[in-house]
């Protein structure tokens, strides 16, 4: 078969690696790709925001399957657009999508179907919005409702803070449409971690566990990014606690959506906070992590193929999944200035010597080809990925690969996968 991979970035990068390995597939498309899906498939000059670009050349390729890796994507409807083409698609529908797209959607969804999460309230304008914040208590977290490229959160420590990002989103519209609305919520304290599920709209398949590191620097320490590293399985989410994860998120997620009607077929990643009294859903996303893809399909010793496929057609039921037991970490190596202001174009230096160590996977992100060089071309840059029979025999390997590539201005943390 011919499939087509939607997106640009080290998600996409692992999915196409992943799904070139089936021995149903012919040809891997990844639109638009980067230099290292070049290497798995063929990329496709595409612009995202066009749809119809989009599906045009899916009926044009005869593309079997397609596979979206961005939120912006499924919010924007082309699981409706192809599925209305006759073309299989695997992703949730722009309805079903709003668990992600839309914060104050996800967190009605959760109250209706009692599903644990923080007390909150949902405002479009600004005084609204400050009248309410004694309520909640400080510190607490302003939300834009919308997408904002993950930036659409502010921790506010006082009322002052507060008022001055619900400004910015509301009044200044510092992320556009995202902060027409804006979600207060209280702070929850506790360690952050996630799990990723195929959902076919009757029933579940749970992915092994995965733990992202979100700070720029060492030790958790400043800002947040897309995330810095990654690795797998996460030690924090043993067989008790993930059955508590079952039982009381998603079990009445999936009894959620049947009762709302949402035909949600693709997959499930709730983010959630390890808090003193269990559990609790900060946020869904409606598609694969990143950087938590780049460990886990590393791990996944079944035809990928095989599990889309059931979840397209609700037999989730009938396929299991078979995993590799050993560890694995991913060290994201980024651009000086992320996740602020950075340069790109730098000439990327020995990825051919990481390339031919054992049991390591560089996943490009934000990359391009010019000629025979290999250049920087967004924040985050590559994702080195090794496996070990252990977590510490993972990380070492992962960074004697970080160890041999080299680019102007990179940028990495040194503890993925000790904290």
């Amino acid at each position: 078969m011919n499939v087509l991979v939607i997106g640009g970035g080290g998600r996409e990068h692992a999915l196409a690696w992943k799904l070139r390995q089936s021995p149903h597939v012919k040809q891997v498309f990844i639109a638009p790709g980067n230099a290292g899906t070049a290497q798995v498939g063929r990329n496709v000059e595409a612009k995202l925001s066009e749809l119809d670009q989009l599906l045009n050349f899916a009926q044009r390729e005869s593309i079997d399957l397609t596979v979206v890796g961005p939120d912006d994507v499924l919010a924007a409807g082309i699981v409706d657009l192809f599925e209305n083409a006759g073309l299989r698609i695997f992703g949730p529908c722009q309805e079903a999508a709003q668990l992600e797209t839309s914060k104050s959607f996800a967190k009605r969804f959760m109250v209706r179907h009692g599903i644990p999460t923080a007390r909150f309230g949902e405002f479009e304008a600004s005084q609204d919005a400050k009248a309410t914040l004694g309520e909640f208590g400080f510190p607490l977290a302003v939300k834009a409702d919308g997408l904002a490229l993950g930036k659409g959160v502010v921790i506010a420590h006082d009322r002052s803070e507060a008022e001055v990002a619900i400004d910015d989103m509301i009044e200044r519209r510092r992320f556009g449409d995202a902060g027409r609305k804006v979600v207060i919520e209280e702070f929850l304290s506790g360690a952050e971690c996630s799990v990723h599920a195929l959902v076919d709209g009757r029933s579940y398949l749970l992915f092994p566990t995965a733990q992202d590191h979100k700070q720029l620097y060492d030790g958790n320490q400043g800002p947040n990014t897309g995330g810095m590293g990654t690795f797998s399985p996460s030690h924090r989410l043993g067989a008790t606690l993930l059955q508590e994860i079952r039982e009381k998120i998603l079990d009445p997620f999936m009894r959620g959506i049947q009762k709302d009607h949402l035909r949600f077929r693709g997959l499930i990643f709730p983010g959630l906070m390890l808090t003193k009294d269990g559990p609790r859903v900060l946020e869904f996303n409606c598609r694969f992590g990143d950087p938590e893809t780049q460990v886990i399909l590393p791990r996944l010793k079944s035809d990928i193929v095989d599990l889309f496929e059931a979840t397209i057609t609700g037999r989730l039921d009938t396929v299991t999944a078979e995993w590799d037991t050993r560890s694995a970490v991913c060290v994201v190596l980024a651009s000086g200035g992320y996740p602020g202001d950075y340069k790109t174009g730098k000439t990327i230096v020995g990825l051919e010597h990481a390339d031919q160590m054992e049991d390591v996977i560089v996943f490009h992100a934000g990359t391009q080809r010019r000629e025979h060089r290999i250049l920087t071309s967004g924040g985050r840059v590559l994702g080195v990925t090794a496996v070990g029979d252990t977590l510490l025999a993972a990380k070492r390997r992962a960074y004697d690969a970080v160890a041999k590539i080299e680019f102007d201005g990179s940028y990495f943390r040194h503890d993925i996968g000790s904290i």
